[in-house]
């Protein structure tokens, strides 16, 4: 499989820049996953697709204002800072631009020396680990000193920062939203449990690995950036009990399907865990949970296109993706969804 297999023509004036007033507004294309059949219909129809007894699973985690923008101790060059992985209490895995002003020893200040960061190693693909001196609360001073780290193809500033979360982020983690799970309101929340189905939460802090696009040529040459996930015994039972009873697993977005195929053993049953994984799911792959996606529309060649061409086949999903151009469809993070069943 080659990389340029999946690669896809997209005006650049369909890559959504602004997330719509009004979370479930978005347009839904539902694509038969089997048939290759396509509709066109509205994100709060998702409703029709869901039966009691599924089980619909949601990833939990909740960005933080990952965007650093401090001066180098000494020349005050300005420096930027992107958290991807905490490593340990004070150390973090970061992305630093530019990265010629980091080498190891170079100290950073950020908030007039409010934090102050030491690059302390560089790693693979020239991700620095800075070690973090402050006094107090990391968390707070993050809140006060963070930017949200909005994906590159975003140019427009984010009017509010809850609008790049989900209505049920919980757990402070990632350094992107998983953007599937934008679409949902609080109500249709509701009306989807009214209806018998289980909503599971996992957890998998989503790192910048999502927005890399695939460098090798050959597919099965590309390495994944790895990601913690967390399942607890009372999710891992909802979505055990909906396989058991024949029912769907529904998953929202493309980090909740690598969480729980991560963690299912060859019988396709969940049980509590957490750990690192760097699954990478792309056509070969047989799923042993989940039976149908909830998504966003994917940039080309990225190894999120290769996860739903798994799904769905390769072929099936560059159709879906030219009839989106073509009906002038809203693409990526702030996009409209696809449900693939």
């Amino acid at each position: 499989m080659r990389t340029e297999d999946f690669c896809y023509e997209l005006p650049e004036e369909l890559i959504a820049q602004d997330p719509l007033p009004d979370r479930s507004a978005s347009r839904l294309m539902v694509l038969g996953k089997n048939t290759g059949e396509i509709e066109h219909r509205t994100f709060t129809d998702i409703t029709e697709y869901l039966h009691s007894g599924d089980c619909m699973v949601i990833n939990d985690t909740k960005v933080i204002p990952a965007r650093l923008i401090g001066a180098r101790i000494g020349t005050d060059a300005k420096i930027e800072v992107l958290l991807l992985k905490r490593k340990s209490d004070h150390v973090w895995e970061t992305l630093v631009k530019p990265g010629k002003k980091a080498r190891i020893g170079t100290r950073i200040s950020f908030g007039e020396g409010k934090l102050i960061g030491e690059v302390i190693d560089i790693v693979e693909e020239g991700s620095r680990l800075i070690r973090f001196e402050y006094e107090g609360i990391f968390e707070e001073i993050l809140d006060e000193l963070g930017q949200m780290p909005l994906p590159p193809y975003i140019k427009h500033q984010l009017k509010d920062n809850d609008r790049y979360q989900t209505v049920y982020a919980k757990n402070p983690g990632s350094a992107a939203a998983p953007t599937a799970g934008l679409h949902f309101t609080p109500e249709l929340l509701k009306e989807i449990e009214n209806q018998g189905v289980d909503i599971a939460h996992v957890t998998l802090h989503v790192g910048l690995g999502t927005f890399r696009p695939v460098k090798v040529d050959d597919v099965e040459d590309h390495h994944m950036h790895s990601e913690f996930y967390r399942i607890e015994e009372s999710e891992a039972k909802k979505i055990n009990q909906a396989k058991e009873s024949g029912h769907k697993v529904i998953c929202v977005g493309t980090t909740s399907c690598r969480t729980v195929e991560s963690a299912a053993d060859e019988n396709g049953r969940l049980r509590e865990c957490s750990g690192w994984t760097d699954i990478f799911i792309y056509p070969g792959y047989q799923f042993k949970v989940l039976d149908e996606l909830i998504t966003n529309f994917h940039l080309p060649a990225s190894t999120l296109i290769m996860l739903v061409s798994a799904l769905a086949g390769r072929e099936n999903i560059l159709n879906a993706y030219e009839v989106a151009v073509q009906e002038r469809y809203r693409f990526f993070s702030f996009g409209d969804a696809m449900l693939i069943h």
